[in-house]
């Protein structure tokens, strides 16, 4: 169980990142944990009884018709998100709803859904070039990426050599009044988009470096995050003779597999490489 000085820590950082407290966004047993109720994926649940398991056909029929169909699934979220529990929808407000990945390709990933009904369905190249827009949709980013980087320091910074004095510190008692530094997580995140995105709804990506996730299965899976595919929010806007206007031309999904950290080239071997990213996953953790 993490220390109460990390709950509290965390606790007034989501109050004034967010403007909300844990227990406006959903109510929980006071014992869990803050990170957990904020930024852990919802356990599977058991299945119901067969009478119960199934809509009728004529339900997921018109679900589908007002979704738009799987393209369209991330609109739900925008419409309502305060429909779904805390650590499926991570904090929403007037013009932003964060949310789970639901098929993570890291062992951090975090979606930021811009709610402007004028940009929410346009390809990021052409909402992006709205510079005023494009400034208000960089700030959400970074306060969604310093949630996750407090996610990530949680989750691995018991691990981390960069984060032992912070560690030690944290188990003191009493904890000191202002913690060593450690290591900054924010810099294990990447924040941008897809040069070809797959949904039709505008996202930003808020993702950990490490590429490590069962859902990880294929060649477009990894050089989707690890090729110029991926941009940097930051980098936008784009001159218009940038080459990553052009994903398809420059071949962007099709190249050899390269291992993100070390620069190892393992050509088509998927298998390969999923057996190596475990690895670096481990040794990139305990940096």
């Amino acid at each position: 169980m993490e220390s109460n000085s990390q709950d509290q820590e965390f606790t007034a950082q989501t109050k004034k990142i967010t403007g909300t407290t844990l227990d406006q966004q959903s109510p929980k047993p006071a014992k869990r944990d803050a990170f957990q109720e904020l930024l852990s994926r919802k356990p599977k649940q058991q299945k119901q009884n067969q009478t119960n398991s199934s809509p009728p056909r004529s339900d997921l029929r018109q679900k589908r018709q007002v979704l738009g169909g799987p393209r369209d699934a991330l609109g739900a979220y925008i419409a309502r998100p305060e429909t779904y529990p805390s650590n499926v929808v991570v904090y929403h407000n007037l013009d932003f709803v964060a949310i789970h990945d639901l098929f993570p390709k890291s062992t951090l990933h975090l979606l930021l859904l811009p709610r402007d009904p004028d940009k929410m369905r346009l390809h990021p190249f052409d909402a992006f070039n709205d510079p005023e827009f494009l400034t208000k949709v960089k700030t959400e980013v970074q306060k969604l990426r310093t949630l996750a980087a407090g996610e990530l320091r949680r989750r691995y910074g018991k691990y981390s050599l960069q984060d032992r004095k912070r560690e030690e510190a944290l188990n003191s008692d009493p904890p000191p009044d202002e913690l060593p530094p450690g290591r900054d997580w924010e810099k294990e995140i990447m924040c941008g988009i897809h040069a070809g995105p797959s949904m039709n709804h505008l996202h930003v990506h808020v993702i950990s470096v490490d590429r490590f996730s069962e859902r990880m299965k294929h060649r477009k899976h990894y050089n989707s995050f690890a090729t110029p595919f991926f941009v940097n929010i930051e980098d936008f806007p784009l001159a218009e003779d940038d080459p990553r206007r052009h994903p398809g031309r420059e071949g962007y999904l099709k190249r050899d597999f390269v291992c993100w950290r070390c620069g190892r080239d393992f050509g088509n071997r998927f298998t390969e490489l999923k057996g190596h990213l475990e690895m670096e996953f481990d040794e990139w953790k305990r940096l």
